[in-house]
């Protein structure tokens, strides 16, 4: 007589809700996943304007590369091979507003040569940065095998890294770009809020592109999302949407299930929270398990900004130009009352045929900003005034573009801005966040504990355990989160397995 599967909830279909469902649908549990929003993804999310897509998430996935292990991990979730990559010749380029520019190349040795022709006076600096960018295009990622001798051989491939990782995980991206002295230089370390990253980051990205294991896939981030949901659907796990969980039920420090928003309760052997960390911890769970550990972190650590987003269809072809445009500017633009900012950045989508009709072009600005409670307070209590805004800010932006571009103003075709108060809408993100914890010098590079202190059969995975953020965090920790279930109930973590479990019903009912 075969036994019955253990239940799980997971509360968020973003990727880590997603990547954990398939992970534990594939070891024989019972998968619910519960989404407030209509479709799953989370903050890995697009939406469409009349012909035109626009892109809010993903820049590139780490992992493109076929040789590279985070590859290997993708694919126990999703065929990662069957997306088709985009590897640009250019990376990026950083404009002043007087015509002068500096091409960011993926080629490691046209990249040395175009900073050291563009400001020879930062010699010492480029080389420096250059030879760490590609000390670590070769750094492997901490092995999650089980197996001690693969973890002692990543290992021991780490140690050389170790005095350079540490370095440069000590270091703001923004402090880090002041030792050089052009202009363009600095600019292309950034400024701001996203700026406070360690410039660990920035070096990483560097480096997975130079080695093309971090291509952008044609469909951006849906194109992952659906692959994955569409492949938990496949093993027989049930995605619920529109399901907005009010409660995580617990009993005795251990938890039985969940309560939604309209009073329906669901039981469970395990609860996992994709969500918002924040909203779990301190609303779903009445901050009963706060802990020391997680206070401190929620009192001290920096969560990414939160963001409005310009995204413009435009009737033209950009193929000719750089796909990712960042713009010095002179005189500061105004975001809202309490942002300002000395740079933006536009992405050009000329390398996704599947975002705009031939011939045409989706265009987006992520403006980065603190101030969620100006907009949100504009949002709820004048409508007007909140139109007016996006407006106003809308304008600012076209305007800047059309210096970058002379005359695209014209070509344009449709405007839509999303604000935070959208995002905290959406996703009900702490603050508005664009992507959970900064990877910054306080943080380093320690992930925080899957569990809360005194709390039984739950777990938490995302990118609020993770700092950094991004796609593969949700992957990681969701494989991490599973294989610790499957240890504590006995069960074999199989995460090659491409059927059913015999033993596993699909999902299971209310």
């Amino acid at each position: 007589m075969n036994p019955i599967a253990p239940k799980m909830i997971i509360v968020g279909a973003g990727i880590a809700g997603l990547c954990a469902a398939v992970y534990a649908r594939k070891c024989g549990y019972a998968v619910t996943v519960l989404e407030q929003h209509e479709r799953p993804g989370g903050l890995a999310t697009s939406w469409r304007r009349g012909a035109y897509t626009f892109e809010a998430c993903l820049h590139w996935l780490l992992g493109s590369n076929p040789r590279d292990p985070m590859h290997a991990l993708w694919r126990e979730v999703f065929d990662i091979d069957r997306l088709q990559f985009v590897y640009p010749e250019e990376w990026m380029r950083v404009e002043g507003e007087r015509g002068e520019q500096l091409s960011i190349y993926p080629d490691l040795e046209r990249l040395e040569a175009e900073l050291l022709r563009h400001a020879p006076h930062d010699e010492a600096q480029i080389r420096q940065f250059v030879h760490a960018v590609r000390s670590l295009s070769h750094c492997p990622l901490p092995s999650l095998s089980r197996a001690w001798r693969e973890r002692i051989r990543t290992g021991l491939q780490l140690l050389p890294h170790m005095p350079l990782l540490q370095n440069l995980s000590h270091i703001t991206s923004e402090a880090y770009g002041k030792r050089f002295n052009d202009p363009l230089l600095r600019g292309f370390f950034g400024e701001g809020e996203n700026a406070q990253l360690a410039v660990l980051a920035l070096v990483f990205a560097l480096a997975w592109v130079s080695n093309r294991n971090a291509g952008y896939p044609i469909g951006g981030s849906q194109a992952v999302i659906g692959a994955i949901a569409q492949n938990l659907q496949h093993l027989g796990g049930v995605l619920r949407t529109g399901a907005s969980v009010e409660r995580v039920l617990v009993e005795n420090d251990r938890t039985v299930g969940v309560q939604l928003g309209d009073g329906e309760r669901i039981e469970a052997d395990w609860v996992v929270s994709a969500a918002d960390g924040h909203t779990t911890i301190y609303d779903l769970l009445d901050g009963r398990y706060v802990g020391e550990r997680m206070a401190h972190v929620y009192r001290t650590y920096k969560p990414f900004p939160s963001f409005l987003q310009v995204s413009l269809g435009v009737a033209r072809d950009f193929s000719q130009q750089c796909g990712y445009m960042t713009r010095l500017l002179e005189k500061p633009f105004t975001v809202d009352p309490q942002t300002a900012l000395n740079q933006i950045a536009f992405r050009l989508f000329n390398y996704d045929p599947t975002f705009a009709p031939p011939g045409k072009t989706a265009v987006t600005c992520t403006l980065p900003t603190r101030n969620v409670e100006y907009w949100s307070h504009l949002s709820e209590r004048d409508p007007q005034e909140y139109e007016a805004e996006k407006q106003r800010v809308a304008n600012g932006v076209i305007g800047i573009f059309n210096a970058c571009i002379p005359g695209v103003g014209d070509a344009i075709e449709v405007v839509d801005v999303a604000t935070p108060a959208t995002v905290v809408r959406c996703t009900r993100n702490w603050h508005g966040s664009m992507e959970g914890w900064l990877l910054t010098p306080q943080t380093g590079l320690r992930p925080l504990p899957l569990t809360l202190p005194g709390l039984q059969r739950f777990l938490m995975v995302g990118q609020w355990v993770m700092p950094g953020g991004g796609l593969p965090s949700g992957l990681i920790t969701a494989r991490r989160a599973v294989r610790r279930m499957c240890r504590q109930d006995g069960i074999a973590f199989a995460p090659d397995s491409h059927q059913k479990s015999p033993n596993a019903a699909d999902g299971f009912p209310a």
